[in-house]
């Protein structure tokens, strides 16, 4: 080794490493080999994470049985403690998506982790006969259960960072509901007027479609607490010793608190990807409805004279390079845009799921590049709408209420009181005259003045209610 590079060597053979690396030369050549996407190891703190859990978990079960010694369980455990603490990211370059069902991920973390322990063992980088990525940090396991679990535990965390963020643009919109529920304004169906209801009842209906989702949210990540820890290669469990797998898995539930389990077969698990598809799915349904909310922000916010205008979203920007005054809105349309690329990456795990063959499934990588980058996508996403969007808007009432005098849709309220006929005649008459249903319904001394203002009160028309009235005939 000299001042800038050191040797070392693999199954293709020896290479010059930056001495100041910690990967190591299966590192550097799915560097080379796989200059696919933006999309880098180090951007995913939470999937190194996993990564440092689960060597910490080998290691411990592997001291437990006498395979490690003493200095390389204390130096390993330091390492991925480090790591943990947020330390030598940056020596997680690969790429994200790339051939041989994870490999290369694997032995990045075998290699950091291994360099690593030996600086602390004092050691040189490279010197792996003192601690060895393969022999030492890998042992007794495989890519193919090693790099799932570390997935997994990635997986579970994102998965509470999610929530957190979800849960507050639900909060948001509460908020709104509650601010606006004594404005009544008119419901649509089909773009076309429906019947009145109140504007919280707008932003109440928002929430409480998102909240609907939380338990999907939840079923969905639950699975990710079952790996495959001690399946080795293809599941049998070669070259692990009779009791790791179990050792690992405790081991794994000590360090994070959480209540993993080993899965019950452990061959048919690891080609199984599907907790990744059920969470894929899961983040499509709510960028499904994410994308209706945002759609109808955009609607209803439409104008500012000549759309529906019933409320005003926070003007974030000019909205022309050739219209003055124009002001778009532009933090439900990247929210739109975030919706569409997850609902795309759902598209992509479940053919990549499908693509299992055999004991193993290859494709497993893009897999978890998308279902990590659905989840910060949204998070960032939900941030800039609640911050920049739904926290700022602001209600137009009299705008509301005018919709609701001048609608043809309010002769729905009649309707149990003076029959559908009736009801049809005067919403057929105040189309093609132009006159309101209100003045019609009095016109022809059908209800007292009384008895309409009764049925029509607001309190009235947005939730059921029983009114002892009698048309005059």
């Amino acid at each position: 080794m000299n001042e800038e590079f050191r040797i070392e060597s693999d199954l293709i053979g020896p290479r010059e490493i930056p001495a100041s690396a910690l990967y190591g030369v299966q590192t550097l050549r799915g560097i080379e080999n796989f200059e696919i996407s933006k999309f880098h190891l180090n951007e995913y703190p939470l999937f190194i994470n996993g990564l440092a859990i689960t060597k910490m978990a080998a290691a411990e079960a592997n001291h437990q049985l006498g395979l490690l010694t003493d200095s390389q369980y204390k130096a390993i455990t330091e390492a991925c403690r480090e790591i943990l603490d947020g330390k030598h990211h940056d020596q997680f370059p690969v790429d994200m998506i790339q051939g041989g069902a994870g490999t290369t991920t694997n032995m990045n973390a075998n290699e950091v982790i291994a360099n690593r322990a030996l600086d602390l063992m004092g050691h040189k980088r490279g010197e792996f006969q003192y601690c060895s990525p393969n022999d030492h940090v890998n042992c007794a396991q495989s890519t193919n259960d090693a790099y799932p679990t570390a997935i997994h535990i990635g997986m579970w965390y994102s998965h509470v960072r999610f929530l957190k963020h979800y849960e507050m643009l639900i909060e948001s919109f509460r908020k709104k509901a509650e601010e606006f529920k004594n404005i009544v304004k008119m419901g649509r169906t089909q773009l076309e007027d429906a019947v009145p209801m109140t504007l919280g009842q707008t932003f109440s209906g928002f929430a409480a479609i998102l909240t609907d989702e939380i338990k999907h949210l939840n079923e969905a990540a639950e699975d990710f607490l079952t790996v495959n820890m001690g399946a080795t290669a293809i599941g049998t469990g070669i070259c692990a010793e009779p009791g790791y797998a179990e050792k690992c898995v405790k081991a794994l539930c000590d360090i994070t608190g959480l209540q993993f389990k080993l899965t019950d077969d452990m061959v048919g698990a690891t080609s199984d990807t599907s907790c990744l598809v059920g969470y894929a799915s899961a983040l499509k349904r709510v960028a499904v409805k994410m994308n209706k909310i945002c759609n109808d922000l955009r609607l209803l916010a439409s104008g500012p004279r000549c759309g529906l205008g019933e409320f005003n979203l926070p003007a974030m920007q000019p909205g022309s390079s050739i219209m003055p005054g124009k002001v778009n809105p532009v933090i439900p349309e990247v929210m739109n845009q975030i919706c569409y690329k997850v609902i795309g990456n759902e598209l992509c795990v479940t053919m990549s799921g499908e693509a299992a063959q055999m004991e193993l499934n290859a494709m497993e990588p893009v897999m978890a590049q998308c279902d990590f980058e659905s989840v910060d996508l949204m998070i960032n996403g939900f941030d800039t709408l609640r911050t920049r969007c739904i926290d700022g808007i602001t209600a137009n009432e009299d705008r509301c209420r005018s919709y609701v005098h001048n609608s043809i849709g309010i002769v729905t309220a009649l309707n149990p009181v003076i029959g559908y006929k009736n009801s049809t005649k005067i919403a057929k008459e105040a189309l093609e005259t132009g006159r309101s249903v209100y003045d019609l319904v009095l016109e022809h001394d059908i209800l007292t003045k009384e008895d309409l203002d009764t049925i029509l009160a607001p309190e009235n028309m947005i939730k059921p209610v029983k009114l002892n009235i009698k048309p005059r005939h």
